[in-house]
């Protein structure tokens, strides 16, 4: 009865990849499953007729898979063991003596003998031999290390913030995401232990919408640490203990229609002319997801009435149109000078009639609007009349700004002008100034340059992250202020920071064309000469957990449209990669400015989007929510656009793993010094495996003068800790919740403290919490 089940079971598999192989085959993919579909079904003859023959055919599937499987991906496990692992777990089914015996024959002299083992025996020691040396290689694995000595002894860390304080965003104006502290070192990091932990009581609600995420880095001011939690809550704690000192609750209620529920972070700033101890001489700014600046006094959270109207300057004046929901600001703005600057967040591919993505610059103190730079009408930058309008669905930024008092600049990443993947009817304003890093006067909001990192962008491809500053020394000692943008497409752009030219060569490469009648493509992208940069995708780095899953990856990956990277948007399905998730993103990267090096976490992930025509685009259900992914609307537009993750039946990645590495790179060469998978799949699977596979995250990195860099963001639950030269793990910790936000650190008297804060991301599905960890040494 064995065999039989076994023949049927064998006829099974050969039938089902056999036929997927036929599909595949007709694609121009693969033969081997074809082939291998036909080595099944003849296993499977022979097992139900008996033959002995059965153990011989399959030991040729075996090790022709064998020989196929190196051939196509080398000896890399984690693409070895999709293909193999049922193939060989059959394979020995079939030696045992349940099977071998009906297999078997009699001897004229009555004496019963089982089928001879040793040809699927030997086949399957070989790929058992294979795996176990693929287990111990390391294919994506780049070492090397670092320039271990500081190239600046006064290095330039951009503003005045004491070494044990962290007064921005990125620390300083220069956003470098950089500590002088060097009390928690490569040597000691391992001893760290909690010193507090602190619950904000803002968690994720049942009628949140997807993306509700805990995304902010705290300052530090003096003995204080303020930050804000995704429904807009304004926080001081005491950064010794942990102990609340206030807390503000903003109302911005709840709107199925916004894509984010979140907050990065809020704006300090002291005013030079206050009294000491006066009301409001010390403010925090709060941004709000339904749109609105909010200025308390930072001693005890307080509204400071006296700027704009009555402490709340409404971000939704000058605004054409505007639904709720639809523009808000999930970044903290900066106050230079006598100004504060915001952006704002324009929710994706909604609508053609969506707010303007302007820039603008109020009065710190009275919230009096003092200029506004509008990307679609980037020459006129004196305050908005009134009655008048900024330019609808002009490109937005919102994510966070660095300045340099010292040029007179204000560095700002812009995105896209909505629809995302619909390029038709853009003036040409928004081809100039989409997917860019412009740079603009702090005075007056003029432009000085822009550095455009997509040419008309039909990916989403906005500049998501945070420019760095920081000033590179040249190999004949010359020092350049430098600018280093990070880009969701894996390019890091090293500029002039004063006038945009490349310090590290930008080359125009071939694209591909082919977008739809309507639309256009830019026959060539830029590509800095420093790049993470994945290579394209190709069938054989399709993935899955079984040769089922992969051979379904494989299908859609042959059936979607692909070209490499900016294949355009389609009607029947475009692969993205990297998708618009990004190689990185609003976390950004760290950069030392001793060293000159900087350290990121580069994530791949591919994603799809399929254009859908306007009038295969159904109503509007009751209770849906506001996503980036899924079917997104475009109303006023003649398409809708279907996007997600490129994932197989399994829900898990299409394309093989590594998805996530931590990486450091040489920013006066820009060479790469070292990848090193990171991250693992213990959160990720219903079985709690700390299998280091390489996950993806999204947050960012800090690095500490101790030559120790600390970064979470991985989809496992740990804050880990890396020597800054070698990229060598050195620590982590387990956290209570995901932890997809930047870490920072600070000094109280004479002890250095890491600060994480640990809360879930809707979108990469981390667990929720409302948790702010401080860790020290004994």
């Amino acid at each position: 009865m064995l065999i039989v089940l076994t023949a049927i079971l064998f006829a099974l598999i050969g039938l089902a990849i056999g036929a997927g192989g036929l599909r595949l085959l007709l694609l121009d993919g693969s033969p081997y499953y074809v082939i291998a579909g036909l080595g099944f079904l003849l296993t499977a003859l022979l097992l139900f007729y008996r033959r002995a023959a059965a153990l011989w055919v399959y030991a040729l599937v075996v090790v022709g898979s064998l020989a196929w499987a190196v051939w196509e991906v080398g000896f890399d496990w984690w693409q070895l063991g999709p293909r193999g692992g049922v193939i060989i777990l059959l394979g020995l089914w079939l030696l045992t003596p349940w099977i071998r015996r009906p297999l078997g024959f009699v001897s004229p002299s009555g004496e019963h003998y089982n089928a001879a083992a040793w040809p699927l025996a030997l086949a399957s020691v070989v790929s058992i031999g294979v795996a176990v040396f693929a287990m111990t290689q390391d294919p994506h694995d780049i070492r090397g290390e670092l320039p271990s000595g500081a190239i600046a002894a006064q290095a330039n860390l951009g503003g005045n913030v004491p070494p044990g304080e962290w007064h921005q965003y990125g620390r300083t104006p220069f956003g470098q995401r950089y500590s002088p502290l060097d009390q928690i070192n490569a040597e000691n990091v391992a001893s760290l232990t909690v010193a507090w932990q602190y619950q904000t009581g803002d968690v994720k609600r049942p009628d949140d919408v997807g993306e509700t995420t805990y995304q902010v880095t705290p300052l530090k001011v003096n003995d204080t640490l303020y930050l804000c939690t995704p429904h807009n809550w304004a926080i001081a704690l005491d950064a010794a203990t942990g102990r609340e000192k206030w807390k503000y609750d903003s109302n911005s209620g709840m709107n199925p229609d916004r894509q984010h529920q979140t907050c990065r972070g809020v704006t300090y700033w002291a005013d030079p002319a206050a009294t000491p101890d006066s009301a409001c001489a010390e403010r925090v700014y709060l941004p709000t997801s339904d749109a609105r600046l909010i200025a308390l006094d930072a001693t005890n959270g307080e509204i400071c009435t006296s700027f704009a109207d009555n402490g709340v300057l409404h971000l939704e004046q000058g605004m054409r149109y505007n639904p709720a929901g639809y523009y808000y600001s999930t970044s903290p703005p900066v106050a230079v000078g006598d100004k504060i600057i915001i952006g704002g967040a324009v929710n994706d591919n909604y609508s053609t009639m969506e707010q303007s993505g302007v820039i603008r610059a109020f009065n710190v103190s009275t919230g009096a609007l003092i200029w506004n730079w509008d990307s679609g009408n980037p020459d006129v930058t004196t305050p908005l009349a009134p009655g008048q309008t900024y330019t609808t669905n002009s490109p937005n930024s919102w994510s966070v700004f660095s300045y340099d008092e010292s040029v007179g600049l204000v560095y700002i990443p812009v995105g896209n002008q909505v629809p995302d993947q619909l390029g038709m009817g853009r003036s040409e304003h928004v081809e100039k100034y989409s997917s860019s890093i412009v740079a603009l006067d702090i005075n007056t909001g003029a432009v000085r340059w822009v550095r455009q990192t997509v040419h008309h962008d039909l990916w989403d491809m906005d500049v998501p992250a945070q420019p760095s500053l920081i000033d590179i020394t040249k190999e004949d000692g010359t020092v350049v202020p430098a600018l280093v943008g990070p880009t969701k497409q894996g390019d890091l752009y090293v500029l002039d920071r004063r006038s945009g030219e490349p310090i590290i060569p930008v080359e125009e490469v071939a694209a591909p064309g082919g977008a739809i009648a309507e639309d256009f493509t830019a026959p060539t992208q830029p590509v800095s000469g420093l790049t993470f940069m994945p290579p394209p995708l190709q069938e054989r780095g399709m993935w899955g957990i079984s040769m089922f899953d992969q051979l379904a990856c494989r299908i859609a990956f042959r059936s979607l449209k692909y070209e490499g990277r900016y294949t355009p948007p389609s009607l029947e399905g475009t692969l993205v990669y990297p998708g618009n998730f990004g190689t990185f993103n609003w976390g950004s990267v760290a950069v030392d400015p001793e060293r000159q090096v900087l350290f990121g976490m580069p994530t791949y992930l591919a994603f799809t989007s399929r254009l859908v025509p306007r009038d295969q685009i159904p109503p509007k259900q009751a209770g849906e929510t506001g996503s980036e992914q899924g079917l997104n609307r475009n109303e006023g537009a003649p398409y809708g656009v279907f996007m997600g993750p490129f994932l197989g039946p399994l829900q898990i990645p299409c394309q093989a793993p590594p998805w996530g590495y931590v990486a450091g790179a040489d920013l006066r060469t820009g060479k790469i010094a070292y990848k090193h998978k990171n991250g693992t799949v213990y959160d990720m699977t219903p079985l709690p495996l700390p299998l280091k596979v390489g996950v993806p995250g999204i947050g960012g990195p800090m690095i500490t003068k101790g030559g120790v860099a600390f970064l979470s963001a991985a989809v496992d639950d740990y804050l880990r800790a890396y020597d800054l030269t070698t990229g060598t793990q050195l620590w982590e910790a387990r956290l209570p919740a995901g932890g997809q936000s930047t870490p920072m650190t600070y000094a109280v008297g004479d002890k250095q403290y890491v600060l994480m804060v640990a809360g879930g991301h809707g979108s990469v599905g981390t667990k929720p919490g409302d948790y702010i960890i401080a860790y020290t040494l004994p």
